[in-house]
């Protein structure tokens, strides 16, 4: 599949990223739920899902849900190998297609920060 530049540049999105994408070999379970208003008047409050792909920013997750960009959600990743789930405060979601979605990471403590880049490095290791 071959992305197309992006409207007024010459590079593809994957070329723009600043912290890159870790596909994982075996994908893991999340969990999230919906902040903000929305949270209170939406029929879906959250979900469970199926993560495919991190980075330092963000998560690509397969799940069946009624999510739109721009919604807020707070995630638990099961993290492989790891005795409790990592927790992300908040993300928003950046894109929705089919049953996929992209979350962006928007707050996070330093504490699961650290602990997502051990495990990023941990992860970057192994593909080598």
């Amino acid at each position: 599949m071959s992305q197309e530049p992006l409207p007024g540049t010459d590079c593809t999105p994957a070329e723009l990223r600043f912290h890159p994408r870790v596909r994982l070999r075996a994908p893991f379970p999340c969990s999230f739920s919906r902040r903000g208003i929305r949270r209170w008047f939406g029929k879906d409050e959250g979900g469970l899902g199926v993560v495919f792909n991190l980075s330092m920013t963000g998560v690509k997750v397969l799940g069946e849900t009624d999510l739109k960009p721009g919604d807020r959600l707070s995630m638990n990743l099961r993290l492989p190998r790891q005795t409790s789930p990592m927790s992300v405060e908040e993300g928003t979601v950046r894109w929705v297609r089919d049953q996929m979605f992209g979350l962006e990471f928007t707050r996070l403590s330093p504490a699961e920060e650290w602990r997502l880049w051990k495990f990023m490095e941990l992860v970057s290791k192994r593909t080598r």
